[in-house]
């Protein structure tokens, strides 16, 4: 548990200033506030002799309070300002590093249990720094300035007030670990009902399409009874501790109230003092009905720091490691050299000797078989998967030594996976430069063949295409997203099967406006339709993470192998489906 909360300091140390400068201002708040019985007991001895001159008392009253009161708001705002600073910092940090993860640990952490360590857990850690720091220090000068006061008045009425405190003690030291262990329980409960609703609502049009509403609230009922169940238990532990810690503590009242009193008899204690006792007992006793909140803090903040170094801690599986002497400017050649992958948890290769080399500006298109290896081979060119160094070149230096920013800011790629934000169309094809002018953005969704759908949308590019592109048709989310490719001028443009919800006629348009728009321009395009690559400069066919054909249309053809296969099938399917389209128009009869 220490370890997990010294971890945090890294963090704090920025803002210790404010914590320290609130901790002096908390303990002269505990002076004035510690001031106060006294001016009391002062009071109570000159009445009880008789005297009514109470302008030193009462003026010592009023002035303690209204300083305590000035001194223990500004304590406050320093040391919360300072708990929401930590705060801000941790969440940038937790989602900056989750930018350089890769798909490994994606697969490992559920991204609704990734938001809750990002919103709850840092919302702990922030409570434990603001609300258990000013609990903690509270505490520490409550009881310093009530023992003192107390040993001052009477050290013989003290040894009454502390038999009882060691108990306290013994027990705060033995329930904290099985708070600690509920706290726990309770957080990895609040993210796996995260990741439930997440991904519920994520993939809430295929349970409706299913018919599965009834079993997704039954899943729902128990995860969330699962939480409630581990939030019971952490509750119990916590309201028990709340009620003995103060109770132990208050113990001593009743020591004071006999043996006090027999002081007081004796004339060994003054009336004042002995009432200005209970004051000082009153004030040691109100931080131990909070010391159960401070150690369900301290161990709740404690896991929460213990599940977001789990995540901090996760090394990003992509290396960047540049070196200077790469060119600013990709110019488009690519040479791949004896490539071997295999993905991490797998004992078969999934890309087996690739060897590669494409020119500036040549269109290569990659076919195959699902599972082959093409998308694979694509994201080794961008390193969206950590590629072995002195495999792939890039103008003829390792693509290993570009900087990541660099490299995938000079690549055009666009996945099979669309994806659109909740913005504007204009937003989203203008995703990694928003200044790009409207004529540029018209332009390109003109070479997508999205323009004419965007004339027909009432705020045009104004459109807002809510979550992952909802009201959007699938061809028109894949249309976007080659626009949005297409915006960004890069050397090297790459489709990885990103037609498969176009029809035939709009991929020859996308790609005849691709040719005329992009002249000098490397394309590197996944696809399954022979219609398709028969324009390209080369075709690769893969099979089993391994080039087996490579050559032009008309070369494979006559290679007369899996290509020209396939070539065959695409046409006789062509043929068939034409013939119905006649025959159901009563044409050829």
């Amino acid at each position: 548990m220490i370890r997990d909360l010294l971890r945090l300091w890294k963090y704090v140390r920025k803002y210790k200033g404010r914590l320290i400068g609130g901790i002096v201002l908390f303990f002269f708040a505990r002076c004035c506030e510690a001031s106060i019985p006294l001016f009391l007991g002062v009071g109570l001895d000159r009445l009880a002799k008789g005297k009514y001159d109470l302008l030193f008392p009462v003026c010592g009253i009023v002035v303690a309070v209204i300083l305590r009161f000035f001194i223990v708001t500004a304590a406050r705002i320093a040391v919360r300002r300072a708990s929401f600073l930590v705060q801000r910092d941790l969440r940038n940090v937790f989602y900056q590093h989750l930018q350089l993860m890769g798909p490994n640990f994606f697969a490992r952490f559920a991204v609704g249990d990734l938001m809750t360590r990002a919103i709850a857990d840092i919302q702990l850690i922030r409570r434990l720094i603001g609300n258990g720091t000013t609990m903690v220090v509270i505490f520490v000068y409550a009881t310093m300035f009530g023992f003192g006061c107390m040993f001052y008045l009477s050290p013989k009425l003290l040894l009454v007030v502390l038999p009882p405190l060691p108990i306290v003690l013994i027990y705060a030291w033995r329930t904290s670990s099985k708070l600690g262990v509920a706290s726990r329980r309770v957080q990895e409960k609040l993210g796996d009902l995260g990741s439930h609703v997440q991904e519920n609502l994520s993939g809430i049009r295929t349970i409706q399409a299913m018919a599965q509403e009834e079993n997704e609230q039954r899943r729902f009922a128990t995860h969330s009874q699962a939480y409630s169940d581990k939030f019971f238990e952490h509750a119990r532990i916590h309201s028990l501790m709340q009620a003995i810690m103060p109770s132990l503590a208050a113990v001593s009242i009743v020591g004071i109230l006999g043996y006090g009193g027999h002081l007081v008899l004796t004339e060994q204690l003054s009336v004042g003092a002995f009432a200005v006792y209970f004051f000082y007992v009153n004030m040691i006793v109100q931080p131990f009905r909070v010391a159960g909140m401070i150690i369900s803090l301290i161990q709740r903040g404690a896991v929460a720091s213990q599940r977001l170094h789990q995540v901090l801690d996760y090394e990003p599986e992509i290396e960047d490691k540049p070196t200077s002497d790469v060119p600013e400017v990709i110019r488009g050649q690519i040479h791949i050299k004896s490539l071997t992958f295999t993905y991490p948890r797998s004992s078969h290769p999934t890309l087996v000797d690739i060897d590669l080399k494409i020119e500036k500006g040549e269109s290569i298109t990659i076919m195959g078989r699902v599972g082959c290896g093409k998308t694979t081979l694509l994201k080794q060119l961008v390193r969206l998967l950590d590629t072995p160094p002195n495999t792939v070149y890039l103008d003829q230096y390792d693509v290993c030594r570009y900087p990541l920013h660099q490299l995938r800011t000079q690549v055009a790629f666009v996945p099979q996976d669309t994806f659109l934000f909740v913005e504007p169309l204009r937003a989203n094809i203008t995703y990694d430069q928003p200044r790009r002018s409207i004529d540029q953005v018209w332009q390109a969704a003109d070479a997508a063949s999205l323009s004419t759908t965007v004339e027909a949308m009432e705020r045009k590019m104004e459109t807002i295409v809510g979550e992952r592109g909802v009201t959007l048709s699938g061809g028109q989310k894949q249309r976007t997203t080659i626009a949005r490719g297409v915006i960004r001028y890069a050397p090297l443009l790459v489709l990885d099967d990103c037609f498969a919800s176009v029809d035939t006629e709009t991929e020859d348009y996308i790609l005849q406006s691709l040719r005329k728009l992009r002249v000098d321009q490397t394309t590197i395009l996944v696809s399954h339709r022979v219609s398709t690559a028969k324009h390209s400069d080369r075709i690769l066919f893969m099979e089993s993470g391994r080039i087996v054909e490579i050559g032009t249309h008309d070369e494979l053809v006559r290679l007369n192998g899996r290509y020209a296969e396939l070539d065959r099938l695409q046409r006789e399917n062509s043929d068939a489906v034409y013939t119905r389209n006649r025959e159901s128009v009563g044409i050829g009869r």
